[in-house]
C-alpha cells in the first residue's frame, strides 16, 4: 500500500469551512480523512459529499455501541453513504458486531457497491491505567485489547482501533492481514493533548499498524501541509 493512502487525517473541526480549508491546503500530500462526531453531527453528510468530489477516502468514525440489531441496521444505513470505512465499539460483544459485518456485506451486495471495512474500536487511546483501573477492570490495557482484538476478527471484523503500543501484540495474535489503525501517533516533539498511550509515527508502523490516524499534529500546525509532508517522510523511511 502507498504511504499517503496510510495516513488518515481526522477532521475534527465543526463547520464546512473550516474543512475546505484544511482539505484544500493539504491538498494532494492527503488521500484519505476521519469524519468524526464532532463534524459529521454537525454538518452531516455535506462533508461526505465534498470529500468524494475531492476524490479523497473517508473513514467514517461513529463509534456504534449498541444491540446488535440496532447497530446491524446502522452498519447498513452507513454502508450507504460510500464511505472506505465504518466502526463499531468491541465493547458491544461479539454478536453485535457480527451482526454489523453481516450486515454490512448483505447491503454492499445488494447495492453492487464497494463494502466498506468494518472496524472495531478495542479501547480509546486516551485511557491511561488509572482511568482504566477505576472502571473496577482486572485485565490490563494490553491483555484486554488483545482479547478485543481476537473476538472482533472472529466476529468478521476487518481490523480493529487500537494504539499504537498495543499493535505488536495484536498483530502476533491476529496475523498480517488483520488492519490496524492507531490513533494516538505524535510525531517527535509534539504535544499530547488528550492521548495517554501513544507512539511516534514511526514507531506505529514498525509496530505492525496498517493505518495512521492524525489529527492536531497536522491540522492545528502553523503549515499543515508542511507538517503532513514530514510525517509522511518518516513514514517511509520506516
Amino acid at each position: 500500500m502507498e504511504v499517503r493512502n496510510r495516513l488518515i487525517v481526522a477532521l475534527d473541526v465543526a463547520s464546512m469551512a473550516d474543512v475546505r480549508q484544511l482539505v484544500e491546503t493539504l491538498g494532494d500530500a492527503v488521500s484519505y480523512y476521519k469524519v468524526g462526531m464532532q463534524l459529521f453531527y454537525s454538518v452531516g453528510m455535506e462533508c461526505l459529499t465534498f470529500l468524494r468530489e475531492q476524490g479523497k477516502d473517508v473513514f467514517l468514525d461513529l463509534k456504534m455501541h449498541d444491540i446488535p440489531n440496532t447497530v446491524a441496521q446502522g452498519a447498513a444505513s452507513l454502508t450507504r453513504l460510500g464511505v472506505a470505512m465504518i466502526n463499531v465499539h468491541a465493547s458491544g460483544g461479539q454478536a453485535m458486531m457480527q451482526a454489523a459485518a453481516e450486515k454490512v456485506a448483505e447491503t454492499a451486495k445488494t447495492l453492487n457497491i464497494l463494502r466498506p471495512k468494518l472496524i472495531a474500536v478495542t479501547i480509546l487511546t486516551s485511557m491511561n491505567d488509572a482511568e482504566w483501573a477505576s472502571l473496577r477492570n482486572t485485565a490490563s490495557i494490553p491483555d484486554q485489547v488483545v482479547h478485543l482484538a481476537k473476538m472482533a476478527q472472529a466476529a468478521g471484523m476487518d481490523g480493529v482501533v487500537a494504539s499504537p503500543q498495543e499493535a505488536e501484540l495484536i498483530r502476533a495474535a491476529c496475523g498480517k492481514n488483520f488492519a490496524i489503525i492507531t490513533p494516538g501517533v505524535r510525531p517527535h516533539g509534539a504535544a499530547l493533548n488528550d492521548q495517554s498511550r501513544i507512539a511516534t509515527p514511526a514507531a506505529a508502523l514498525q509496530a505492525g499498524a496498517h493505518y495512521l490516524v492524525v489529527g492536531r499534529p497536522i491540522t492545528a500546525a502553523p503549515d499543515p501541509r508542511a507538517a503532513a509532508l514530514a510525517i509522511l517522510e518518516e513514514m517511509r523511511e520506516a
